[in-house]
């Protein structure tokens, strides 16, 4: 037999647990009695996962004061029976909406809370009163008998399906408030999906805009550069470069590394390659810059074992010599015509920055000759194995690879792109570190 609806007006407490059990006249309103009684947690939480061991619970929020409306017994898919909460109004149905309900069956004749239903009042507004209160529950409206319209705009409105109203029976129901809780997780799973291809989408542009733009405008020398991040899904890593050119004409580059490769490796590398710039504009090199920058990284990094190697060069104006400064970063490698590439000394060099305070960071002189071709490099690219084993590639095995790829004829993004495809094939896969190459060319 139906159950009804019970009328009484008292605060109501939890549910039975029993939908098919009597109701009691002398009972709370609100509640199938049959079971304990217990305090009513706060409203908003999030609705309880549904497993083969939890009961549906339905929040009937109705005001009939004819009493014709009544909840046919109902058995959720594992025959469990579904509990059943009643609220006479909004204020009521607030109260319960605790965490463990996992659908509403709302009658669309409700009055919207505070004042009585006209004819110029919007016919959903207590629905969407009920989309606002309970965001995270399954809804289905409740509506007069042969209203499909009303239905379909309630379900485009924010709820999950409609029943008519004279037209309830415990196997319909149950169906229903089955489906609707799977639809309403479909949505919120669908939901959080959308979500995180958004995220990904502004963290991608957010990141591809933090990457370097080079300013060379006015010189002859040709510029290139890879970068390829060890983190999953991410374009940016703790390697960093920049190239820019002063106003006497001045060239001047820079690769770094910042040990580790995780977000916040890159936003420190950022913050590195954006004080370089401004430094370099400001007229600071050598030593000057490098100990700048080392109190740069000792304010923003996150603890005192945090470290960046550094390589800068400063390309005179007539291109034929530069400065070189190392600060516990690989040398770069030039090659020339006629000549084998090769790395350049490396003696002079000083400590990664944020390794020893006060340290130095000596600038020696390097003759280029009139064509040539350097490339800076981090050590994702010499890091990587050979095949299956232990071995690594090593500053050695590049300079053999890069050689090998220079007799070949290649030259610019081809030379950087052969160069690091067949590291990444050395290793068998992914790098696991970053890799940067930057890649300075000058012919006559």
């Amino acid at each position: 037999m139906p159950v009804p609806i019970p009328r009484q007006r008292a605060i109501p407490a939890a549910e039975s647990g029993q939908a098919q059990g009597a109701f009691s006249p002398g009972g709370p309103s609100g509640e199938a009695t049959g079971g304990p009684a217990g305090a009513v947690p706060a409203p908003h939480a999030a609705t309880t996962p549904v497993d083969s061991t939890t009961n549906l619970t339905l929040l009937v929020i109705e005001d009939d004061p004819a009493g014709s409306l009544s909840v046919p017994e109902m058995l959720d898919a594992a025959g469990k029976p579904i509990r059943i909460r009643t609220a006479r109004n909004l204020t009521e149905a607030e109260r319960l909406l605790t965490d463990d309900v996992h659908c509403i069956l709302l009658d669309l004749a409700l009055p919207a809370p505070g004042r009585v239903a006209t004819e110029s009042d919007d016919e959903l507004t207590t629905l969407k009163h009920v989309l606002r209160l309970a965001p995270r529950h399954a809804v289905l409206a409740l509506t007069a008998s042969g209203d499909a319209e009303r239905g379909a705009e309630a379900v485009r409105v924010g709820a999950q399906d409609y029943l008519f109203r004279d037209e309830l029976d415990g196997r319909l129901l149950s169906r229903a408030i089955r489906y609707a809780v799977e639809r309403k997780r479909s949505d919120k799973a669908e939901r959080r999906l959308t979500e995180s291809r958004l995220r990904a989408q502004e963290n991608a542009r957010l990141e591809r805009g933090l990457l370097p733009t080079p300013l060379l405008e006015g010189s002859s020398l040709r510029f290139a550069a890879r970068y390829r991040p060890g983190r999953s899904r991410a374009l940016l890593g703790g390697d960093f470069y920049d190239t820019v050119r002063t106003p006497d004409g001045t060239v001047h580059a820079m690769i770094g590394d910042v040990c580790g490769h995780g977000p916040d490796e890159a936003a420190l590398g950022v913050e590195l390659r954006i004080a370089w710039r401004a430094l370099t504009f400001a007229g600071l090199c050598g030593d000057e810059l490098l100990s700048t920058l080392q109190q740069v990284l000792e304010h923003e990094r996150e603890n005192d074992e945090i470290f960046a190697t550094l390589c800068t060069v400063d390309i005179a104006p007539d291109g034929r010599r530069a400065g070189l400064c190392l600060a516990g970063h690989p040398s770069p490698l030039i090659s020339r015509p006629g000549r084998p590439a090769e790395l350049l000394p490396y003696e002079n060099g000083g400590p990664a920055l944020g390794l020893l305070h006060g340290a130095r960071w000596p600038r020696q002189q390097v003759e280029l000759g009139g064509e040539w071709s350097l490339m800076l490099y981090t050590d994702g690219l010499i890091e990587g194995h050979i095949g299956e084993g232990k071995e690594r590639l090593g500053q050695d095995g590049m300079v053999d690879l890069v050689r090998r790829r220079l007799a070949e004829g290649l030259a610019g993004e081809e030379l950087l792109r052969a160069t690091v495809n067949e590291v990444r094939e050395l290793n068998g896969g992914e790098l696991a570190d970053d890799v940067a190459v930057l890649l300075l060319d000058r012919t006559p």
